[in-house]
């Protein structure tokens, strides 16, 4: 049997362990390399011959069976892609934001052409989690899914429930030791969950999401206090990627803090580790957790897709059916304003009397029960911090109370898990 002939766009840190992963592997050969800098100093040492500075070298060489595109964002990479399929290569790549926003697209070309277009590494790192889904999972009705799908933001909360440190000081020394670039908004404001969670989704419930109908929210505002506070409660707090889809395919899916239960597993999901729970029948429950990122635990999951390639390369002419997109049918979003959650609300009031019974009132008139409320001490202000946690309720309707408490200032309004 010939080899399968490789071509790979980006050499940065999981297309070097790609790189080093296959140096092992027989059968399989690296035709070309596209870099953006050729010059540039790597911790992969390439035969130079291999390497290329214009990526349709890559893309237009009729000798490369897949390509693997490891550079991210929507350009070039949509180019480069859509160009290779039209070539009749088939695809691998680790780009969770191009899947979120041009899926469809990128799947109906691949059938076209009748190409494949792999992309385990683009919602968990090293996790193994779509070819379960679409395979072992199969059979399942899946109707909920809670995951931890960033490493920095889980990161960043984990050090801050530790060490009782602040945001700012925490992603400081995130960024030092690099779990958090130079610009972190597309982690800590929740843009790298939101893109996973819109391809993890759409997979499971196979129904199509759409990103834009995705609430997103991230964690730059969660203080130190609010771990202290969530830690009394019986919680951790966390960002957490939440989808749920009812029998009418009505789904709910966003990205957000969360207060999640001690007693839970995601709870206890801490650092970089990224995990992914979810909920069906007849599986029931199932929790899948592992490295979400990093050199080899992320090369682990596009070389498994190469393999899955070249198992059935030249053995059909319809290859890998269970893993291509079969999504006809649009899931129907739910605005986050008409989803129903507990909330954690942190306040600083005047201390003055009936200002607990006020809170009560305003929550009363709403018809928003209470599960508990707690007033810490006095400040020097003659102010007082109270923290209340209510039972489920729509969300415009604890908005409509937030806006409502006049001469309070609320801190912190943060989703409580089920």
């Amino acid at each position: 049997m010939s080899n399968l002939k490789i071509g790979i766009i980006g050499l940065g840190t999981v297309a070097s362990g790609v790189y080093k992963t296959l140096q092992d592997i027989n059968d399989i050969e690296i035709v070309k390399i596209a870099v953006k800098n050729i010059n540039k100093p790597r911790n992969v040492n390439v035969p130079r011959e291999l390497i290329t500075d214009d990526a349709y070298e890559v893309v237009n060489n009729p000798e490369i069976d897949v390509v693997v595109e490891l550079i991210g964002g929507v350009e070039p990479a949509w180019s480069y892609i859509s160009s290779a399929i039209k070539n009749g290569k088939h695809i691998v790549t680790a780009n969770k934001e191009l899947l979120a926003k041009k899926g469809e697209e990128l799947f109906n070309l691949a059938e076209e052409y009748n190409r494949v277009c792999l992309y385990e590494a683009a919602i968990a790192g090293g996790i193994p989690i779509i070819m379960p889904i679409k395979t072992i999972l199969a059979g399942n009705k899946i109707n909920k899914i809670q995951a931890i799908l960033n490493g920095t933001t889980n990161y960043i909360l984990t050090k801050m429930d530790t060490d009782g440190a602040s945001y700012e000081d925490v992603l400081k020394e995130a960024q030092e030791l690099g779990y958090a670039e130079t610009d972190p908004t597309g982690d800590v404001e929740g843009y790298d969950a939101a893109y996973k969670i819109t391809t993890l989704a759409t997979i499971a419930f196979k129904k199509r999401i759409k990103i834009e109908n995705v609430y997103r929210e991230g964690i730059t505002k969660i203080r130190k206090e609010d771990m202290k506070l969530a830690n009394e409660f019986g919680y951790k707090i966390k960002l957490i990627a939440n989808a749920t889809i009812d029998e009418e395919g009505n789904a709910d899916v966003r990205v957000h803090p969360m207060l999640i239960s001690k007693n839970t597993t995601l709870a206890h999901i801490d650092y970089v580790t990224n995990a992914v729970a979810m909920s069906g029948h007849p599986i029931g429950n199932i929790v899948l957790s592992g490295p979400g990122a990093g050199e080899f635990p992320t090369a682990s999951s596009v070389v498994g897709d190469i393999l899955a390639i070249k198992a059935e390369f030249g053995k059909t002419d319809y290859m890998l059916p269970m893993m291509r997109c079969h999504h006809e049918l649009r899931a129907n979003p739910i605005h986050i304003d008409d989803t129903f959650n507990k909330y954690y609300i942190s306040i600083t009031a005047p201390n003055a009397i009936g200002v607990i019974a006020k809170i009560g009132t305003i929550c009363a008139n709403k018809k928003i029960s209470l599960a508990s409320i707690l007033q810490r001490e006095v400040s020097e202000n003659n102010t007082a911090d109270i923290v209340v946690i209510t039972e489920k309720c729509q969300e415009k309707l604890i908005k409509e109370v937030v806006n409502e408490l006049d001469n309070c200032t609320v801190n912190s309004l943060i989703r409580v898990s089920d």
